[in-house]
């Protein structure tokens, strides 16, 4: 997810020092802001660890170290193989062409059949925000309880997939590196380590290569999504190292198309009765400065990027200007600590000495979101990552875009806008494809678009996590999604309805 309101401010007295490398050169350019209050509001964040808390696995150990998960688990799995049969996996991977990079990941196998289940690759946003997140907020096999205890997730994607969450960019989360030149700060550096860690993945866990594979994530993910599946779909035409099946990726509330998105914000803000017409119309005479400072960043990822970031998010920031306390996640609640959620739980629970060694990481300390990566990424923000997407759509390679509709910073309507702006071959045919109902259990949970690989979904009662607000909605979406490829309810859906009924 997209780091807080508060967090921009950081810009304002943080040290950052973001470094650029131009294309083919090594020349660097560091940015710096005062200092002042950094150390102390960053410590109240509790977002950097300690450098003493902080231990590291020897650098000659083999590429991927992976071990299984033994943790108890509250009540019954729901699947016909038990509890201590379930694969669970925790590991690490030494990434090529790094200094001294680990990536963490961790690794359900499918409840149901995971030898003909797919693989999902889950990222989370942030940038720099932990992808056990989503593990243990939405989309996971477990949730916390307030004693600190795991239950079984009733609507887990583990229940219909292969489900893998990973940590990155390096420095995000249980992934770490003791040389700083790790740190990404572009697609190009976060795609090529995702795609390394595929290729190790599948060639340690052979017995999944022909499952079929899917890409997805939420907010920021929706850079690094579409980055990652162009580079496996670049390795697979070019026949780079192992042939992975990837048949389509997915993007929840994500940020993708900046130039189109951030255009949006204040027309969402008014049709929401957030703003009035004359504070809309105000907000529409920053946008051309945003605009240009879009076009001058480009796709290249320059020190134009940040000049382009600090203009566009004035109108965010007015917003919420005008809005005050509100959740720009999900905007019926208020903003309650650093994230406007409380994530303590977990964090309280991942930095237990018995989870840790269960989890194999050693000491390290575990953070939600880091503030390094998202300042290294400050240059890669203001990017258009739908630049690559055309020629996924017309090589059969399927999308779909989920939006909730109650969330402001990647809101559905800049998303849907977007995606109806993709410049592909059925662009026309989608712009004039009929609007249908997304139902689940014969109750209607969206409103969706859909024209041959390209879907759009907007899901009803639900803010920027999706698979925490409505989680039986996107269990339902992402099993049609990776196991057939249209959302419309299936035929079996509606007779297990009219059965539970009391019909037929």
């Amino acid at each position: 997810m997209m780091m807080p309101s508060a967090v921009l401010l950081v810009l304002s007295f943080v040290g950052v020092v973001v470094g650029l490398a131009s294309a083919g050169s090594s020349a660097h350019l560091n940015i710096r802001f005062p200092e002042g209050q950094a150390e102390s509001f960053i410590k109240a964040l509790n977002l950097v660890p300690g450098a003493a808390e902080v231990s590291f696995i020897e650098l000659d150990s083999p590429k991927l170290v992976e071990s299984p998960i033994s943790i108890h688990v509250h009540g019954d799995p729901d699947s016909s193989i038990s509890a201590e049969q379930l694969g669970q996996h925790a590991g690490y991977f030494r990434l090529q062409n790094t200094h001294a990079s680990r990536m963490f990941y961790l690794f359900f196998e499918s409840r149901r059949d995971k030898a003909s289940d797919p693989i999902v690759l889950w990222m989370s946003g942030g940038p720099g925000c932990s992808s056990e997140l989503a593990l243990f907020y939405e989309n996971g096999p477990f949730q916390i309880t307030n004693n600190l205890t795991l239950v079984w997730n009733e609507h887990g994607w583990d229940k219909v997939s292969n489900l893998i969450f990973v940590d990155q960019p390096i420095g995000t989360g249980f992934s770490y590196s003791s040389d700083l030149r790790d740190i990404r700060h572009d697609e190009t550096g976060v795609s090529e380590d995702v795609y390394s860690f595929l290729q190790a993945f599948f060639e340690a866990h052979p017995e999944f290569r022909e499952n079929e594979l899917y890409i997805t994530g939420e907010s920021y993910a929706g850079h690094y999504v579409p980055a990652v599946t162009s580079r496996i779909h670049q390795g697979n035409k070019a026949g780079e190292g192992l042939l992975l099946n990837l048949k389509g990726f997915a993007i929840g509330n994500g940020l993708t198309d900046p130039e189109i998105q951030y255009k949006a914000y204040a027309d969402y803000a008014l049709e929401m009765g957030l703003i009035s017409e004359e504070v809309r119309d105000k907000l529409n005479k920053l946008y051309p400065a945003c605009d240009l400072s879009i076009k001058m960043c480009g796709t290249s990822g320059k020190v134009a990027c940040v000049a382009s970031y600090l203009v566009c998010n004035s109108i965010f920031n007015g917003i919420m200007a005008m809005i005050g306390n509100v959740n720009y996640y999900d905007i019926r609640k208020e903003c309650s600590g650093s994230l406007c959620y409380d994530f303590s739980k977990m964090e309280i629970y991942l930095n237990q000495p018995s989870v840790k060694d269960a989890l194999g990481v050693g000491h390290r300390k575990f953070v939600s979101c880091s503030p390094l990566v998202y300042e290294m990424m400050l240059v890669d923000w203001m990017r258009n990552l739908e630049v690559g997407i055309p020629t996924l759509l017309e090589d059969g390679i399927k999308l779909l875009v989920y939006a909730g509709e109650y969330d402001l910073i990647c809101n559905w309507l800049g998303n849907s806008r977007w995606v109806s702006e993709i410049n592909w071959s059925g662009k026309q045919n989608y712009s004039t494809a009929s609007t249908k109902p997304f139902l689940v259990q014969g109750e209607q949970a969206g409103i969706m678009t859909n024209f041959g690989p390209l879907t759009f979904l907007k899901v009803h009662d639900a803010g920027h996590m999706v698979p925490m607000d409505q989680p039986k909605a996107a269990l339902e979406m992402i099993e049609r999604f990776t196991h057939g490829g249209s959302l419309e309810e299936l035929p079996f859906d509606i007779i297990k309805q009219v059965v539970n009924d009391g019909g037929m």
